[in-house]
């Protein structure tokens, strides 16, 4: 993520330091609802002069920074939201999420390897008036701007300063997430602020063993392999009887749970089964957001590249070790880590940074989070 905060190697070069961008651009409410209205299907309590204000701030914006991209001597072109795919990609050295904190979500998750930069833009921020009211008499859904560098009132003079080359870029953790079911395996797109597991009906337990992943070797040691040398010594007469008399139990013998994920096998420990509301796993980006909201730790370091999980409304009054379980509701996993889910439950989805991007899951399935 680039931020406007110069570090000691970013001052602002005379040419500029981002050549060809890619500006995605956010569809608003009043936009969407427009196209239900004329399908006779948008809600009648709507506040339409509302939510056409909040469309000409925004259009204000992107006509604004479209400006001064053209008279910075830029390339860019222009995607919506909705319609961004990784063809977009091809030769961008800057992406842009003009919009807020959801349109920067969205657009990260086209950045798999992290070789993009990205800059969120929030076009409709919360002015201080807003913030000064008690009474929710202003227009408290707009986008809190927190993944976002610059705004829409600061604009002119910030974002020629980040083209230049007078920005900071922060890397940021994400969470990699892989599901294996009975005939495949699906790595699900990196999520930048968190992961919602659960039943797809909130008043539905949510059922799955929880615990963690420690990578094992199964191959089992050759005579031909142990010899030394280039490998092809020739066993001895002893050793080829011992091992054909007194065949010795492969080393699964030793570990728990046996399961792989990408071909590479992993010894399952620390097994917990879980009846609750489902869990969330967040970065320390997405901490503040629902995790906190959740009852989870804000995590001070932005920037750290460890995760944070918490189970929800976990049920656990019949529990012998009450107190031992509950520990384990909410934890932080550290960098190399594996935490493994398989879902027990009928029916599920993962929720990817919000609601408009899930996977469902079935029972059985199996999940990777590092």
């Amino acid at each position: 993520l680039l931020n406007t905060s110069q570090g000691e190697n970013s001052m602002p070069s005379s040419t500029p330091f981002f050549r060809r961008l890619l500006v995605v651009i956010k569809q608003t409410a009043y936009e969407e609802y427009s196209q239900l209205k004329l399908r006779g299907q948008a809600p009648k309590a709507l506040r339409w002069p509302r939510l056409e204000s909040r469309y000409q701030s925004h259009k204000a914006c992107v006509e604004s920074l479209l400006s001064i991209l053209q008279a910075n001597n830029v390339a860019f072109s222009c995607v919506n939201r909705v319609e961004l795919d990784r063809q977009h990609l091809a030769d961008v050295d800057l992406m842009i999420a003009v919009g807020g904190d959801g349109t920067v979500l969205s657009a990260a998750h086209f950045l798999d390897h992290g070789t993009i930069p990205l800059l969120g833009i929030n076009s409709d921020p919360i002015s201080e008036e807003d913030k000064l009211v008690k009474k929710k008499k202003g227009d408290e859904r707009r986008s809190h701007g927190a993944l976002c560098a610059i705004t829409a009132i600061d604009m002119k003079e910030k974002v020629p300063q980040v083209l230049f080359g007078g920005g900071k870029l922060t890397q940021r953790a994400r969470i990699q997430c892989v599901v294996k079911s009975t005939f495949s395996e699906t790595r699900l797109v990196p999520a930048l602020n968190d992961l919602l597991i659960a039943n797809p009906s909130p008043a539905a337990v949510s059922r799955f063993r929880m615990g963690w992943l420690k990578e094992v070797d199964l191959e089992p040691k050759s005579p031909l392999r142990d010899g030394g040398g280039d490998g092809l010594t020739s066993p001895t007469a002893g050793q080829l009887a011992t091992s054909l008399t007194e065949p010795q139990p492969l080393p699964r013998s030793q570990y728990g749970t046996i399961t792989r994920f990408g071909g590479r096998p992993f010894d399952v420990t620390n097994s917990l089964n879980v009846w609750s509301s489902g869990m969330w796993v967040s970065t320390a980006t997405g901490s503040s957001a629902a995790m906190a909201a959740a009852g989870g730790m804000p995590m001070e370091d932005v920037c750290s590249p460890d995760l944070q999980y918490l189970i929800r409304e976990h049920m656990i009054e019949n529990s012998p070790n009450k107190d031992e379980v509950k520990d384990l509701d909410n934890g932080i996993l550290h960098k190399g880590q594996h935490l493994h889910l398989r879902w027990n439950s009928q029916k599920g989805r993962i929720f990817i940074d919000g609601s408009h991007l899930m996977h469902n899951l079935e029972l059985g399935d199996e999940i990777l989070i590092d």
